[in-house]
């Protein structure tokens, strides 16, 4: 029998400077930080309390709160006595990263791909998680060198 090599998993293909490390924020907290900005910079007072995210995100809150008492853990965000959320230093930095990804693969994909905004809104919230800095820095290039943004 000749030797056979294991076949080679998805991860063989992403390079590693791309894989996210162990500890690295999930795809849902980087998205209950960036809902957490985006209700922030909505209201005029800036109070958010995770009923406020449950309802954004059209989730429950038990599953919410869960998700939020990791990113407490984690020290991206503290919670206040009122229930209130503000982000750590650390917290609103990834919540702004993430919120800019978003808008600039919005923007690539409506104007570049071509699709409607529906579209380009949902792929970027799936792709902005995912997507290798690399690749957003010429993304981005892309975008300023042909003055689309």
């Amino acid at each position: 029998m000749e030797n056979v090599k294991s076949a080679p998993t998805v991860l063989d293909a992403v390079p590693e400077a791309v894989q996210k490390k162990q500890g690295e924020i999930a795809e849902s907290g980087e998205t209950y930080l960036e809902t957490i900005l985006v209700i922030k910079e909505r209201r005029s007072n800036g109070l958010v309390r995770a009923v406020d995210v449950a309802n954004e995100l059209k989730l429950s809150k038990p599953s919410v709160s869960r998700g939020l008492s990791l990113l407490k853990e984690k020290e991206y965000i503290k919670v206040g006595i009122a229930g209130d959320i503000e982000f750590t230093p650390e917290g609103r930095k990834v919540a702004e990263a993430v919120f800019k990804r978003h808008q600039y693969l919005t923007v690539f994909f409506k104007h570049i791909a071509k699709v409607p905004s529906d579209v380009a809104e949902y792929d970027a919230c799936r792709v902005e998680h995912v997507i290798s800095e690399k690749t957003m820095k010429g993304i981005i290039n892309y975008l300023k060198e042909n003055n689309i943004i």
